[in-house]
């Protein structure tokens, strides 16, 4: 009944029978039928409060809201709270069992890496044996089943339900990115974690957050919240890392490529198909490339031993994983040319990519970077992406990312604001034709970035979904450059 579901939730008032059964949640009032407990949230783009009389018309048994309707319906019941987003998430969790008590969850949290880091935990602990769930940008899995990801992170009543799935599947770990957005939003109220990752933070969705340090206290969120008895683990070679864990419960342990920390790791050697490293003085082959894998390779070894992993059988399971969807994924036309596909699309992100690349390219091999920025997103970052992706490639090639709503051209023209006029650079809107261009500028041997939609197959324009995989784009590309 409702008020058994109230038990963690702060109500300022209440009008109506708090016995009521509900059997289900929802905050789409499209959604709303009998046994159905309403949440009028109050959102970016709309405020749920103005579909409570549509949820109840419906046949919704309950709403819970910050203010009540000037006409109350008979029969209903009306739970007013200060904030419908906290209540959602306590109260999903309580109608499913509080499932995330029954699981050693782990958050992981940053601008780069979080994909990566939460995939190859899951993957790691599948080979040790455990049955085990992700929430990530990719996909969300519980067990062997694999479903299709809306978002980095859910919302709690999704959330919950999916980990209630994971329980009742016998799951015993569930690893999940954690956005910025669902932190601010409360999408993660009333979950329990065993522990949390931080990996960086760096330029990035300042659409939403409007300043840096409002961006970093949104990540914060996460580290604050823990308790005693939990495990916070941060890159101590950011230097927000520190930042991110001074007001938590949990115990603090670090990892670090540079500076001095409890898990260290040294990238001793790198090349085009893997990097030898030296994680707590045992070396390591892994199939991966660049720093910042050194440093995503090295919170999944640390996290693994937080929970209490074996270590030989983690370093040994380390040099098998393999990468990510979109994630440094590449590519070979039979002639030599190599084409990475990759998620950046923050310009720290960018910028690792491409020192990678460097580090790895033999003498004469040129690199192009095919790169856009998203529409409708953090347009501060644009003229920076396009500097970062001049200064280093031999060329670059701006182009479309994801515009959404706005005008392919009018991003593009932001890119270019950054650029010194005397800079080379082409300009192809069409993003398969950008690709193209590059395929046919590039000689054998040489090396091509497609950069900012990694593991996406689709492309938003002008709010049409269509679809569009670069991997698949580069592939069909080198196939007929072959057949000429």
């Amino acid at each position: 009944m409702l008020r058994e579901l109230l038990v963690d939730v702060e109500v300022l008032s209440t009008t109506g029978d708090l016995s009521v059964e509900i059997d289900n949640l929802e905050f789409d009032s499209r959604e709303a039928k009998p046994g159905t407990l309403f949440f009028a949230m109050r959102g970016t783009q709309t405020d749920g409060h103005r579909f409570i009389g549509a949820a109840v018309g419906l046949g919704a048994s309950a709403v819970v809201c910050e203010e009540l309707p000037e006409e109350l319906c008979g029969g209903v019941t009306y739970v007013r709270v200060a904030d419908s987003t906290v209540a959602l998430g306590r109260i999903a969790s309580a109608f499913y069992g509080h499932p995330s008590r029954n699981l050693k969850l782990v958050g992981i949290t940053g601008t780069n890496g979080k994909t990566t880091t939460a995939t190859l935990l899951y993957r790691l602990f599948r080979r040790l044996g455990y049955k085990v769930g992700l929430i990530s940008t990719v996909t969300y899995c519980i067990d062997t089943e694999q479903r299709e990801s809306t978002h980095t992170t859910p919302d709690g009543i999704r959330l919950n339900r999916m980990m209630a799935e994971m329980v009742e599947r016998g799951c015993e770990y569930c690893f999940m990115e954690v956005s910025s957005h669902s932190l601010v939003q409360h999408r993660i109220e009333g979950l329990s974690f065993v522990g949390a990752v931080f990996s960086n933070i760096t330029h990035d969705h300042l659409d939403y957050h409007h300043t840096f340090a409002e961006y970093i206290r949104a990540k914060k969120m996460l580290f604050d919240a823990l308790p005693e008895g939990t495990f916070a683990l941060t890159n101590a070679d950011d230097r927000n890392g520190m930042v991110m864990v001074q007001n938590t419960g949990a115990e603090v342990k670090t990892y670090a490529l540079q500076a001095f920390a409890d898990f260290r790791c040294r990238i001793v050697e790198m090349h085009f198909d893997g990097m030898l490293l030296n994680l707590d003085g045992s070396e390591v082959w892994a199939t991966f490339l660049g720093r910042f894998n050194a440093y995503n390779l090295t919170a999944v070894y640390a996290t693994a031993l937080l929970l209490g992993a074996d270590r030989d059988e983690v370093l040994r399971i380390l040099s098998e994983l393999t990468s990510v969807s979109g994630r440094f994924e590449y590519v070979r036309s039979a002639d030599g040319v190599t084409a990475i596909v990759d998620y950046a699309h923050t310009p720290d992100a960018l910028q690792n990519v491409l020192r990678t690349i460097d580090e790895i390219r033999r003498e004469g091999q040129r690199i192009y970077v095919v790169v856009g920025c998203g529409g409708n997103r953090d347009k501060t970052k644009r003229p920076e992406m396009a500097q970062i992706a001049v200064a280093n490639s031999d060329l670059a090639i701006l182009t479309s990312d994801n515009p959404r709503m706005e005008d392919p051209e009018t991003i593009l023209e932001d890119m270019k604001a950054g650029l010194d006029p005397s800079a080379s650079y082409l300009a192809v809107t069409n993003r398969r034709e950008a690709i193209r261009t590059a395929v046919t500028l590039a000689r054998p041997g040489d090396i091509i970035l497609l950069a900012g939609k990694g593991h996406e197959t689709y492309q938003d324009i002008a709010g049409v979904k269509r679809h569009f995989d670069d991997k698949e784009e580069v592939s069909n590309l080198f196939a007929l450059r072959t057949k000429k």
